[in-house]
């Protein structure tokens, strides 16, 4: 009995974690195809990524100005809000309905979640 607990417990702990429902975003088309013509909204915050490799937008009162690119999956970014510059962060990008998430890192830090409106 305790030897077929043993393996049922490893058997659970081995099988991957449930889905988030995001799907990762794969390529700069796919990505401009999602974000073109809508901003980008979060408490505060509302920016605009546009085809050309800008970021302009508000956060918190302040100005926000940057640039993109995207490399080997990942969309990369600079930002100055205000007068503070932002170092350039290479993030997976994920969606889910009207939401995208960004998470730092490549994928192993923080995320924020943004409205696309």
């Amino acid at each position: 009995m305790r030897i077929a607990l043993i393996a049922t417990l490893s058997a659970l702990l081995a099988t991957p974690a449930l889905a988030d429902g995001f799907s990762k975003i794969s390529d700069r088309s796919e990505f401009l195809s999602l974000v073109q013509g809508h901003d980008l909204k979060r408490f505060g915050i509302k920016l605009v990524v546009t085809p050309d490799g800008n970021i302009t937008g508000r956060a918190f009162g302040r100005d926000v100005t940057g640039a993109w690119n995207w490399d080997a999956g990942y969309f990369c970014r600079e930002l100055s809000w205000g007068a503070k510059s932002v170092a350039r962060n290479c993030q997976v990008v994920k969606v889910q309905e009207d939401t995208v998430r960004f998470i730092a890192d490549k994928g192993t830090g923080d995320h924020a979640d943004f409205a696309l409106r």
